[in-house]
């Protein structure tokens, strides 16, 4: 996970900056404080020592110390203590690349899903939909949307509208789209317009690659021969001329008395050679010749061509 892409989803929640910190002028009681100093601790190792492990940890002691004090003390500054201690823990969670371990760490504090606070659930939608695993959210975001005490929240809407475009549309889910966007109450007209062509787009782009998986690849000797045709038929068309024109010159050498090409062939070895035919000393070259003439005759020429034998 680049530290960029979380960044920005943080940011949209208020980020480490808008975090409760011990500072503010709250009456917090000394479980609270404590935990609100840990929570300072844990903000400044994260952004300004980037010391990740020990900003987890600050988190985690955070929130052990207020395990119960929602009975003993006030319990809404302590549930916006445990929210922002979580936020900075997720963040320091997947700084570390360790975003598979983000919702068993937040199931330690927020045992029912339901119960999440929306900048946790939001912050768990983005985290996934950037690492493409949003199948994660699923099951816990349905719940969550679905739950009654929820339904009335601010950012119930927002929810929907994250859960529909970083979680249902990607992994196909449509028909369950629909269903939320006609039942959600917290959008306007428009914004019902919008996620219902949203929804349509989506479809019509699942379908066409659908239709493209199941066109069957063309085997590798077809699409080579697509490739390469008008290759393979230019060097045919070269080949075929050229054999023509050697079929042509064949026939012509052939059509040539063999006498005569045997003689016009002697004539020229002895003008090449410059031997007197009629020298006592040229004689023993010219009857080698001719019987080196004789045996080409007789390996060129198949057995059909040859003279008949005479008894």
């Amino acid at each position: 996970m680049m530290r960029s892409d979380f960044s920005a989803a943080l940011a949209a929640i208020g980020g480490p900056g808008g975090l409760l910190r011990s500072s503010e002028p709250l009456s917090l009681s000394p479980v609270a404080s404590l935990a609100a100093s840990f929570l300072e601790d844990a903000t400044d190792l994260l952004v300004m020592h980037r010391d990740f492990p020990a900003a987890l940890e600050k988190c985690e002691k955070g929130c052990q110390s207020l395990m119960g004090e929602s009975q003993n003390g006030d319990p809404n500054s302590s549930e916006e203590l445990k929210c922002s201690l979580c936020i900075v823990g997720i963040q320091a969670l997947a700084e570390m690349d360790r975003w598979r371990d983000v919702l068993p760490w937040i199931l330690q504090f927020y045992q029912d899903p339901d119960c999440w606070p929306p900048k946790i659930l939001e912050l768990c939608i983005l985290l996934h939909s950037k690492v493409e695993e949003p199948q994660v959210m699923l099951e816990i975001g349905s719940d969550w949307l679905h739950s009654s005490m929820n339904q009335h929240l601010p950012s119930y809407g927002l929810l929907v509208q994250l859960y529909l475009f970083h979680v249902l549309l990607p992994l196909g889910h449509f028909a369950e789209a629909e269903v939320l966007v006609q039942g959600c109450k917290a959008l306007s007209e428009e914004q019902h317009i919008e996620m219902h062509e949203s929804i349509e787009e989506k479809r019509h782009q699942w379908l066409r690659q659908e239709e493209e998986c199941l066109i069957p690849e063309a085997p590798p000797d077809v699409a080579w021969k697509q490739q390469f045709g008008w290759v393979s038929q230019k060097m045919l068309t070269v080949l075929a001329q050229l054999s023509r024109v050697l079929g042509s010159l064949a026939g012509q050498l052939c059509s040539i008395p063999y006498k005569k090409t045997l003689l016009a062939a002697f004539m020229l070895c002895l003008i090449v050679v410059r031997l007197d035919p009629a020298s006592p000393t040229a004689l023993p070259f010219i009857y080698r010749l001719l019987q080196l003439f004789h045996q080409a005759r007789l390996a060129v020429f198949s057995s059909h061509f040859r003279p008949p034998i005479q008894d």
